[in-house]
């Protein structure tokens, strides 16, 4: 795009080429507070790429990591303590700052960290648009119709929507739902401005449905390259980025109950947590009562697995997902089609997003392992329940989010206007 090119006008003094148009260069604003606000953004600049925006163009900042380390880990580290062993403290917290308007103290505040750092990447960068996966915003500099003004754009990344996402300096927003949607606009934002694109994810989702026509050889590869079997339903089974699913082994223990079915355990970054579940259960030490089973057999349906970049092919290959109920998974799950289990949501934004889907008969709510073992056999063993959940996540589900963000960013950025308005010279 930003290649130079060879003139074929004659050299005459009344003809010349039209000036080629620059890249356009995106400013990708996130949070490093659990995975999902990282995730969407490297989804969205992937998808910036593949529109032929060179990466040079884009550039990703975890605005508070670069503006205060201390800050930012400090406050990481409260998120998470907060979040995995006060739960109920988090979910008050959230509940009761949730109608928070921008200009509110507290709002102010919250926005206002980073605000020195990022103006002097505008500065610095100079971008033709800013897109947040992260709710920061008075960063931002001006509001929208002022000359200073950086089109803005901020991608929601729940199924819920906090206020704090809410803000002047906000031109388009991109929201998981029709619902979302409307909740936006009873707070006065008009709906040309808001887009229904989905919670962005990996490219490895375009297009992917389970029951979508894949080759059975291709299926097949995968089961093989996975070590899973074919024959036995799969319950794919996400620890969480951080492995922070409370319960795990006894949620491991209550499914293994079930027989004929397999387990396919995402450890994810956690190596403390795969190492523990393999000793546990290649030892024999579970408390699976199976007493018609050797130890051996209950190794066998069990797959543990550390980060699974392409974790898209093993939800190809899942009947089921059991989660905790962050934004960026529900929507691999619901783009896969596949019917979910929310284990033990934490009040907040995971309690709100686990009952919507629930609402919508996507997904269902388990308080404890038992209760997420009838469920998930429930599903496992009553097809046509399946098939409604089924069809419940694939009216959700939304795989080409990425790409729809950009197209749209790129379509309503200054510079792509104003090449636009050469072309057609």
């Amino acid at each position: 795009m930003d290649a130079k090119t060879t003139s074929a006008w004659p050299n005459t003094p009344f003809a010349s080429p039209a000036p080629t148009p620059r890249c356009p260069k995106l400013l990708i604003v996130y949070a490093s507070y659990g995975e999902g606000h990282l995730q969407a953004a490297r989804a969205i600049a992937e998808a910036l790429e593949l529109q032929g925006i060179a990466s040079g163009c884009i550039k990703l900042v975890d605005l508070l990591a670069e503006s205060n380390p201390l800050i930012n880990q400090v406050s990481r580290r409260v998120y998470h303590s907060s979040y995995t062993r006060m739960p109920a403290l988090y979910g008050w917290v959230y509940d009761r700052t949730r109608p928070m308007k921008h200009d509110s103290l507290l709002g102010g505040w919250l926005h206002a960290f980073g605000r020195d750092k990022l103006r002097r990447i505008l500065a610095a960068e100079q971008p033709d648009a800013v897109v947040y996966t992260f709710p920061m915003f008075a960063a931002s500099a001006k509001r929208r119709g002022s000359p200073a003004h950086v089109p803005t754009s901020a991608v929601i990344t729940d199924f819920d929507l906090h206020r704090r996402w809410v803000h002047p300096c906000v031109d388009r927003y991109y929201v998981a739902t029709e619902d979302l949607k409307l909740e936006l606009i009873s707070l006065g934002i008009a709906a040309q401005r808001i887009i229904v694109s989905g919670i962005p994810i990996k490219r490895g989702f375009t297009g992917l449905t389970a029951d979508h026509d894949y080759k059975q050889a291709d299926r097949t590869a995968l089961y093989r390259r996975y070590n899973l079997p074919s024959e036995r339903p799969i319950v794919l089974l996400m620890a969480g980025a951080q492995g922070v699913m409370p319960d795990i082994a006894a949620v491991c223990d209550a499914l293994l109950q079930e027989p004929n079915l397999t387990i396919a355990l995402i450890c994810g970054r956690n190596a403390q947590l795969a190492e523990a579940m393999r000793t546990r259960y290649t030892a024999g030490t579970s408390d699976v009562p199976d007493p018609d089973r050797s130890p051996n057999d209950i190794v066998t349906r069990i797959h543990i697995f550390d980060y699974v970049d392409t974790i898209h092919e093993l939800m190809l290959l899942a009947d089921c997902l059991v989660t905790k109920p962050g934004g960026l998974t529900l929507s691999e799950g619901l783009a896969a089609g596949l019917p979910i289990l929310l284990y033990r949501p934490v009040p907040g934004q995971e309690k709100n997003n686990a009952l919507y889907l629930q609402n919508k008969g996507a997904a269902t709510i388990a308080s404890n392992p038992d209760e997420l073992r009838r469920a998930a056999a429930a599903l496992l063993h009553h097809p046509q329940t399946l098939l409604q959940s089924r069809a419940a996540s694939r009216a959700l589900g939304r795989s080409n989010a990425a790409n729809m963000i950009a197209l749209d960013i790129l379509v309503h950025c200054p510079i792509m206007e104003e090449a636009s308005s050469i072309l057609q010279m």
